[in-house]
């Protein structure tokens, strides 16, 4: 039993496997067990992910952004997942470039690097030289990496559907939705047009603020396959060393770093979504740049502000406020306990009693949230784990260049802007206009419905339609059972009547033993197949 329903690994942890399945199973023909090696479970999911291929190794670092969903052993364990991905051939980047942009590769470039700088799953780079005499990096999609990736994508859903379906317990982690959120971010993370094109905005925004600075893109050398864009030859953003070499103060390089990020997620509402160490560098001068803009999140007004009550709740101990922010933003498969999380929330808040925000470690409490978040099945927005993820990658290389660094003092006046800006006649105003629209739409509306409701109603054509949840698995049981009765009748029959008749003589022995045999087998082939089901 405790196989049937996927304990396979408690199975071999507690020795009963060898016990029960091959001295009882082995004498139904159950085939011989091999074996597994001395795995965990989740270590399984690694490397069963690691087997499946590129698409998967990326389903599988995407689930380990979900601290709500996913547990932590389990996502301790997806952290440890690695491309090992081989550059494509040269010739076929030349061909990819040429058909995406039209043109020969030397009437496109001045000078085209023949050995990839770098290679992903998804893409590679290529150093080359545009005809100004600009150093540029030109990132090529892997060839047939779409077709790829739509068909790994069919094939996740479908497991998807096929486990919430089939094993109940993998509900709470919502896999339809991990897809789903899976597939529209791979999408965007391949439409190197897209990215272009949030690159460009990204250097409108901060177009005044010389702390940032977002690479060039040359738009007309640059579709969904390709893109083309300046080449920074910049400190990496954690190297200590090297920006103290090169004159730079570590500090000062954190708290900006910081501070571009907070105004990105609470002033622009869009901030990028991978700020790893690879994805930053610092110029000499201490400029912060950031490159590969394939994933980016946007948060709206509402939760940011949301995330801002939050904050607020948790400095002033405001329980009832704290978990109303978390139903707002969170989303559950089953009925929250509002009690239970009252006394948790209670719990969680009072961990930081009497520290002030701007000595919060935003990390630790992040962390310790998203467990609170996990206990009571509560799901985030996939953009507020994202700037959740973010925020932490961002603390933890603040930390490395700065041991001193806090997130929370360059936190608090954005939180506080949010907060004012709420309060303020304007907003009061729009937001007054916008509910009293509303109501007048739906005061407009309802005789309209009332009259269709009351028509439907003196006509008979007033309908209730009511739908069983939960009944097609009973049906299936049913049909199993009714099946298997059926056919242990039918069998019983034929081998009474043929034993009947070879009583009788030799001269039916050519019609009743075929008969005879064919319904022991039919017989032992019923056995077996319920005792192989392990509903005996």
């Amino acid at each position: 039993m405790l196989l049937n329903h996927g304990f396979g690994d408690l199975v071999d942890r507690i020795g009963l496997r060898e016990v029960w399945y091959q001295s009882i199973r082995r004498v139904f023909f159950w085939r011989r067990h091999k074996p597994l090696q001395k795995c965990t479970t989740v270590e399984r999911v690694r490397l069963s992910l690691e087997s499946l291929g590129p698409t998967f190794i990326k389903f599988g670092q995407v689930m380990s952004t979900r601290p709500d969903i996913v547990p932590p052993a389990m996502i301790t364990e997806l952290k440890k997942l690695q491309e090992h991905v081989p550059p494509f051939g040269s010739e076929a980047a030349i061909r990819e470039v040429e058909s995406e942009l039209g043109k020969p590769v030397h009437e496109l470039y001045r000078e085209f690097d023949m050995e990839p700088l770098a290679a992903g799953s998804l893409a590679q780079v290529h150093r080359a030289v545009a005809f100004d005499g600009s150093q540029l990096v030109v990132k090529i999609r892997r060839p047939n990496v779409v077709r790829d990736i739509e068909r790994d994508l069919s094939l996740l859903e479908q497991m998807a559907v096929l486990a919430e379906a089939h094993v109940p317990e993998t509900r709470v982690f919502d896999p339809t939705g991990l897809v789903k959120h899976f597939a529209r971010s791979i999408r965007r993370e391949v439409n190197f047009a897209r990215e272009g094109r949030t690159m460009d905005e990204f250097r409108r925004l901060f177009a005044d603020d010389p702390s940032l600075y977002v690479p060039k893109v040359w738009m007309d050398l640059t579709t969904e396959a390709v893109l083309t864009m300046e080449y920074i030859d910049g400190i990496k953003v954690d190297d200590r060393d090297a920006l103290l070499s090169a004159g730079c103060d570590p500090c000062a390089v954190a708290a900006s770093g910081a501070r571009l990020y907070m105004k990105q997620a609470f002033e622009l509402g869009v901030f990028h979504g991978d700020p790893h160490p690879g994805n930053v560098r610092v110029k000499p001068c201490g400029t912060i740049v950031l490159l590969d803009f394939g994933m980016i999140g946007i948060l709206d007004a509402d939760i940011r502000e949301q995330l801002v009550d939050l904050f607020v709740a948790i400095s002033r101990q405001d329980v009832p406020l704290a978990v109303r922010a978390v139903l707002k933003f969170g989303e559950s498969s089953t009925a929250v306990d509002e009690a239970l999380l009252h006394v948790d929330m209670r719990d969680f808040l009072g961990n930081y009693y009497g520290v002030p925000l701007d000595k919060l470690n935003v990390g630790t409490l992040l962390g310790d949230f998203m467990s609170l978040l996990t206990t009571h099945q509560i799901r985030c927005p996939g953009s507020l784990m994202l700037l959740i993820r973010a925020i932490v990658t961002l603390e933890g290389i603040g930390r490395r260049l700065d041991p001193d660094f806090n997130l929370a003092p360059v936190l608090q006046p954005y939180i506080e802007n949010v907060v004012r800006a709420r309060f303020s006649p304007q907003r009061l105003r729009a937001e007054f206009r916008a509910e009293a629209t509303k109501l007048w739409n739906v005061a407009h509306e309802l005789p309209a419905h009332i009259n269709k409701a009351v028509a439907k109603l003196s006509q008979d054509d007033l309908r209730v339609h009511l739908e069983h949840q939960g009944l097609g698995q009973l049906i299936l049981e049913l049909e199993r059972a009714s099946n298997r009765l059926v056919v242990g009748f039918v069998v019983s029959a034929l081998i009474v009547a043929s034993a009947l008749i070879i009583r009788q003589g030799m001269d039916s022995l050519w019609f009743s033993v075929p008969i005879y045999f064919t319904s022991s087998v039919l017989a032992l082939w019923l056995i077996y197949g319920i005792f192989r089901s392990g509903r005996l």
